[in-house]
């Protein structure tokens, strides 16, 4: 089973750039897609055997992700169920009969660190969230976590310390999330890897230069980890200023 997300940076731009020729050739059982900045009434997307869900931002243009997958989901559920944090589209969990899948797009700290502060109340509410879902089925977790773990995970953690994405408060909540269950899919097999990144910075010729930021990430439930088969990074992949990334498992 093949499960692909991908941070579109507006899917209407992304179609444009090759999208459909990707999402063709690799024939993933779940497609993932965040930062889709649209509502669907805006886009008719023929997706021929796919099932498709969508949680858009009330903010238009802003936000949004979606789900395409081959199976129908036994059940599927927008949001965490908490007020502060469900009015821009930043999650949609899929129940299937062996485990639960979460497609998060998870808020920026931004310039300044203007939104740590809700950050790190999400991180709290969304590891909970994780943890109750752990306790009916295994999780698969994937999307734009907004953070980078470890200075191996981009290109200069020196200088990127306290920024968004790399302050030690993020870092730390990450840690809590795996230590609580669960695992980094692309460190389990390939924990030494350096230069392995999945967005650029549109500045300084950065994806030229490969100066990017692992943030990109699928995560799951400790017990299954033993069913990876492979963690992928699709960096020849184009269209976005994040590229492609996926996981291979076993059903």
């Amino acid at each position: 089973m093949k499960l692909i997300s991908w941070n579109v940076n507006g899917l209407r731009a992304c179609l444009g750039k090759g999208f459909m020729d990707f999402f063709t050739n690799e024939q993933a059982d779940c497609f993932c897609l965040q930062e889709t900045k649209m509502q669907p009434h805006q886009l008719d997307l023929k997706l021929d055997g796919y099932f498709q869900y969508w949680n858009s931002a009330e903010k238009k243009g802003y936000s949004g992700v979606a789900v395409f997958c081959k199976t129908e989901p036994l059940s599927v559920s927008y949001g965490m169920g908490i007020d502060e944090h469900d009015h821009e589209g930043r999650i949609i969990t899929c129940e299937f009969a062996d485990y639960i899948l979460v497609n998060c797009y998870s808020p920026n700290s931004q310039e300044g660190l203007a939104r740590l502060d809700y950050r790190l109340r999400w991180e709290a509410d969304f590891a909970n969230y994780l943890k109750c879902l752990d306790k009916h089925k295994p999780v698969i977790i994937c999307g734009d976590l907004n953070v980078a773990h470890q200075e191996i995970d981009l290109k200069n953690p020196k200088t990127n310390r306290k920024n968004a994405g790399f302050t030690d408060q993020e870092r730390a909540a990450f840690s809590s999330l795996l230590n609580s269950g669960f695992t980094d899919s692309f460190r389990y097999f390939y924990p030494d890897l350096t230069e392995a990144y999945s967005w650029w910075s549109y500045r300084f010729k950065a994806r030229e230069k490969n100066a990017g930021w692992r943030i990109d990430y699928f995560l799951c439930s400790n017990r299954i980890s033993n069913k990876l088969q492979d963690s992928l990074i699709y960096n020849d992949i184009f269209g976005s200023d994040h590229c492609p990334v996926g996981i291979i498992i076993k059903q």
